[in-house]
């Protein structure tokens, strides 16, 4: 099963990159929800998509959908460290785009006291 699968190749950096891709993507859809309760987790719910997609593209492997040797324990890893990277990425850019928002209101609120 996971013979000549290897910790460096190309499938594993687009497992890294689909699930990277993924996370992104479905957090900042659910940044822009109606319902607050998912707005506050959107990180957690672009996870969460993002290793659901990757687990069923191992199981799909593993029932033979894919050319390939089946489900990879490496393959599942590359797809926790996309989405890692991802869950970073988007909390470290949620976090500056909050504190600038910050900045931007309290100019506004000196310049109507003006």
């Amino acid at each position: 099963m996971e013979e000549g699968d290897d910790w460096i190749a190309p499938d594993k950096l687009y497992h890294v990159l689909f699930c990277f891709f993924i996370a992104i993507v479905s957090s900042f859809l659910a940044e822009r929800a109606r319902y607050p309760f998912i707005r506050r987790r959107s990180i957690w719910v672009g996870s969460i998509v993002s290793l659901a997609a990757g687990a069923a593209k191992e199981v799909a492997d593993e029932l033979g959908f894919f050319r390939s040797a089946g489900a990879s324990t490496k393959d599942a890893v590359a797809d926790v460290f996309g989405t890692l990277i991802a869950a970073l990425v988007f909390s470290l850019y949620k976090s500056s785009f909050i504190h600038r928002r910050s900045d931007q209101s309290v100019q506004t609120k000196v310049l109507q006291m003006v």
